[in-house]
């Protein structure tokens, strides 16, 4: 009996903490009778992409954090320069980095399309790809809490000050992520990501050159991709995974091969090397936490019902 009643309590536990991740006005059915082929055409959308270029499944899933950090999540990231708005798309942390715009751009317009009228937002739709893009790459699949609107504006600054920085250490992340309501288990399972996608020799040149924490031999082979001078743009992986999702991000800290300095700042002596440790071992867990952690960064500041608009182009504000 007593047994029963601990099995009852801890149902009640998990259930409690899924729906108090959701926000109380996003809900993953809201496309149900509006649009019910939504959600199946932007998997189809998706999938095709990321089959035909696999970095793009990290792209899609960057370009949805990236958001999320500036302004909340409400498409302000997709908006292009003009006149009124200052693109965030031209600030430091997104110039010639971030992408997928062009993916974005075809999935709004086939799911208007056949939906008959705009009814997605394209916040709602950045949200979907970048769920869609971790579970074609064999992640983790969750909810996604929908009837976000999009923003009628965009900030370069606010994208400047608020993204986290890939020369972060500890502290700064865990301010970073707190002043977005995410804590350090957060922090760590979100960084996560990085187990998909690439980075430019410009972030992480100063760590294979300067740094003392970092594996000697994984140092020389990022050297032959990142010369001291020259090959800013060059590439490399986060992780020897880049288009898998598991954990071998997290075994590489231990190892001491974070290839930016904020990823191996989560395993540097401080509060998250349990956590990291933990991750490097139990795929379910930083699944499961990963999941939980994308949907409460979903509703970081967004906008529903009266506030913003859904945008006919994710590029440009409605005339």
């Amino acid at each position: 009996m007593a047994s029963r009643s601990i099995f009852q309590l801890q149902v009640f536990l998990i259930f409690a903490l899924a729906t108090t991740a959701f926000s109380s006005v996003l809900s993953p059915y809201f496309y149900e009778k509006v649009c019910p082929q939504a959600l199946p055409t932007i998997k189809r959308i998706v999938e095709a992409a990321v089959y035909k270029e696999r970095r793009m499944g990290a792209s899609l899933l960057r370009l949805h954090f990236h958001d999320c950090f500036v302004q909340g999540c409400d498409a302000s990231i997709l908006l292009d320069k003009t006149s009124t708005i200052d693109s965030e798309k031209n600030a430091l942390p997104n110039l010639k980095s971030v992408r997928g715009f062009e993916v974005i751009d075809q999935i709004k317009e086939e799911v208007d399309n056949i939906c008959g009228r705009p009814v997605v937002s394209c916040a709602d739709i950045l949200a979907v790809a970048a769920r869609d893009s971790v579970v074609v790459l064999g992640g983790p699949s969750w909810k996604v809490p929908l009837g976000r609107r999009d923003s009628t504006t965009a900030s370069r600054t606010l994208a400047n000050n608020d993204l986290p920085s890939p020369t972060m250490d500890l502290p700064a992340l865990i301010t970073n992520f707190k002043n977005q309501g995410l804590n350090e288990q957060d922090l760590v399972a979100l960084s996560g990501g990085h187990t998909l996608g690439f980075s430019h020799c410009r972030l992480f040149k100063d760590r294979i050159y300067n740094a003392t924490n970092i594996d000697s031999d994984f140092a020389k082979e990022q050297r032959k991709k990142c010369p001291r001078t020259g090959g800013d743009n060059n590439l490399s992986p986060l992780d020897p995974t880049f288009a898998r999702f598991d954990t071998a991000y997290f075994s590489n800290l231990i190892k001491e091969k974070g290839l930016l300095e904020s990823d191996q700042a989560l395993f540097s002596g401080g509060s998250t090397d349990e956590l990291v440790k933990t991750y490097s071992y139990n795929p379910k867990s930083f699944s499961a936490d990963f999941a939980n952690s994308m949907i409460k960064m979903g509703n970081i500041k967004v906008l529903t019902e009266e506030q913003g608009q859904i945008r006919m182009n994710c590029r440009k504000v409605n005339s």
